[in-house]
């Protein structure tokens, strides 16, 4: 068996240190200071988390992530009614919630796992389709069942979907507008506005972010000179 000198030992440690040191200050340090440094100063806005914020320019939460819009819950209920004065998103029946770490209050992403032809699924695009029907009527203007679009009735695989159709978003106008005694046509320009179109004129589908379009409700609810009537 053939042993090292002290001195060519001594030499490879020093070179695995150096290397060790080198690499670290490489991909440790300076790699991740780049990268981050380009990222804000070429995408500031989605290096932040694609942050939204309202008029006052608080944060209200991203643009990548949806929101839920409900009524506190009430005494004996396990899921809360929706806030019918705002624009509702998705429904997530895939949503789990947090079993393990019960010191915070988590909602984990998730499908529903559920085939077209499984009973429970069908039963929930049922449910969801009447209650849509119901809440989205008004007394001028009333919603048929065929003009509830798959949206308003099935969840994304996340769950998390932050957009919704113009379909759905149109179809929820005359609610909002009643909820917040505002002008009909005043709520359509707002959908409109918030309303983007295929990525390059043909990747995706046209949709409305619930999020933004929201914040935007609330901003016009609360007028210029303050709260108003929110």
């Amino acid at each position: 068996m053939t042993h090292l000198p002290v001195g060519s030992t001594a030499r490879l440690i020093g070179a695995g240190l150096r290397a060790l040191l080198v690499l670290t200050l490489v991909c440790g340090v300076v790699y991740p200071l780049a990268v981050t440094g380009i990222a804000q100063a070429l995408f500031d806005d989605k290096a932040d988390g694609s942050e939204i914020r309202d008029r006052s320019g608080q944060v209200v939460g991203s643009s990548l992530i949806g929101q839920r819009y409900d009524l506190p819950l009430k005494k004996g209920q396990e899921t809360p009614d929706p806030d019918l004065r705002w624009f509702q998103p998705r429904p997530s029946n895939g949503l789990g919630t947090n079993s393990v770490n019960t010191e915070h209050s988590l909602i984990l992403s998730g499908a529903t796992n559920r085939s077209g032809d499984n009973a429970e699924l069908i039963r929930w695009v049922q449910d969801a389709k009447a209650a849509v029907v119901e809440d989205n009527s008004t007394a001028t203007h009333r919603v048929k069942p065929a003009d509830v679009p798959p949206d308003a009735v099935t969840s994304s695989g996340s769950g998390l979907d932050p957009g919704i159709s113009p379909a759905y978003a149109a179809l929820q106008v005359h609610r909002v507008a009643e909820r917040n005694g505002l002008d009909v046509e005043e709520v359509e320009d707002l959908v409109a506005e918030h309303t983007t179109g295929r990525l390059l004129g043909f990747l995706g589908e046209p949709q409305v972010n619930v999020l933004e379009l929201n914040t935007a409700l609330r901003d016009l609810i609360r007028g210029p000179g303050g709260p108003g009537r929110s």
